[in-house]
């Protein structure tokens, strides 16, 4: 029997000549990534495990990036935790204020992860190294503290589902729009336990920001992981970024899925997640009226250099509206200094706009945007539950930087087009 692209590289980090869904494996790790938030309980749990050392100090990662810089005096001994915890380890992977970034961007621009790897972090949206190539996935801190101590990791095998893409698609429309369709036709259990394998001529048509948007909204579905071929975008960009030597897997021809989606991208159009689940989607010939009252661009979904400037091109020479509070937060510190060489913060000042230092912050209802009673943002980020970025009766619209810049200058939930052609 055949195997997915996904079952391939767990069978070759398992050891073995081939595995089945449903199989449970015991696989190596060639990456291990913890936050802020998950990485001080699996520092606790690894003490208990009673081991000295870390089972390779090269190949574990800890990003300072949810309540970075530190808003409070707990967030602050987390940090220290983690600092204490790495230095102690030499851990050279250690990323804090000034050299940090949101993780989910930060890893592949540092060239951490390559193609064919298997990779565990604690954060469920780990699963956005998909787009190179690689098998990942989110786990607990009781995961994590178990991988640092024996660089391995317990995994049931997942079956698929295929995801065919045609097409291109058209102006406005990205990854984000992409991924929020697919969830409206699936639903956020949909794929659940399973692994997203993207494939079809419409890839060659998708950017790596692209990519890196939908697989990591993959878990928005229920899945394991999602992944696509690496193909010569990825490999590009893999090479640019430094990163080990790809190993490059293929589905077998005979390989078995429980579901065969078709997407033609030349259909899709820009699509917004309505409160309180990212599978409520609607397109603009389905929008009302809908005033807001804040707009969030960033987080490991769309805080790249191609969100921030497909956000510059419609806030270029307008205005936010009046009573909109708009924050834009750059995903790393070299996506940060990239647009600032380019003039693109000076154009989302200019605008209105506050331009903060990388963070996840206001996406998981931390700090820098919190919503109150009553409030709605226009979200790049990737989770609209009840209270995510705040008061449990504010709401919050998932959309691309375009759609998120498009109602900055409205006021009020808008597609690219209206305010580009007026």
């Amino acid at each position: 029997m055949g195997m997915t692209l996904t079952q391939k590289i767990l069978a070759a980090h398992a050891g073995l000549p081939s595995v089945q869904a449903g199989q449970l494996i015991l696989a190596s790790l060639d990456r291990i990534l913890g936050n802020d938030i998950t990485a001080p309980v699996a520092i606790r749990e690894f003490r208990r495990l009673g081991r000295g050392a870390v089972f390779d100090k090269e190949k574990i990662t800890m990003v300072m990036d949810h309540f970075v810089p530190n808003k409070d005096i707990k967030a602050a001994e987390q940090c220290s935790i983690c600092r204490s915890f790495c230095a102690e380890q030499e851990i050279g992977g250690f990323y804090d204020v000034g050299r940090m970034g949101i993780e989910h961007a930060l890893l592949p621009e540092q060239g951490l992860v390559t193609a064919g790897d298997a990779v565990i972090g604690a954060d469920s949206h780990t699963c956005t190294y998909g787009a190179l190539g690689a098998f990942s996935t989110g786990v607990g801190s009781t995961d994590m503290a178990c991988g640092m101590a024996s660089g391995k990791a317990w995994f049931k095998v997942p079956s698929a589902i295929r995801v065919r893409l045609t097409g291109r698609p058209g102006r406005f429309v990205s990854g984000k729009d992409i991924i929020l369709h697919l969830i409206g036709m699936i639903g956020v259990d949909g794929a659940r336990y399973r692994s997203l394998e993207f494939t079809g001529s419409g890839i060659a048509a998708l950017s790596m920001s692209d990519r890196f948007c939908i697989c990591n909204m993959a878990i928005e579905a229920g899945a394991k992981n999602a992944v696509f071929p690496a193909d010569e975008t990825a490999l590009a960009y893999l090479r640019a970024h430094g990163a080990r030597e790809p190993v490059i897997y293929t589905a077998d021809s005979d390989a078995t899925y429980d579901a065969e989606l078709a997407l033609n991208l030349t259909e899709i159009r820009p699509t917004v997640a309505f409160p309180h689940l990212p599978e409520n989607t609607r397109t603009f010939d389905e929008i009302g009226e809908i005033a807001i009252q804040q707009v969030v661009i960033g987080s490991c979904t769309n805080g790249r250099l191609d969100d921030l400037r497909a956000a510059a091109e419609i806030l270029k020479g307008r205005r936010c509206a009046a009573g909109v509070r708009v924050i834009i937060i750059p995903a790393t510190q070299q996506i940060y200094l990239d647009a600032m060489q380019e003039g693109l913060l000076r154009i989302f000042i200019e605008s209105g706009a506050a331009v903060s230092t990388p963070t996840c912050g206001p996406c998981l209802g931390g700090y820098m945007g919190i919503l109150a009673k009553g409030e709605r943002a226009v979200a790049t980020t990737n989770r609209n539950f009840v209270g995510r970025m705040g008061h449990p009766e504010s709401e919050i619209y998932l959309a691309s930087p375009a759609v998120a810049a498009a109602s900055a200058v409205t006021g009020r939930l808008s597609s690219p087009e209206e305010v580009m052609n007026t």
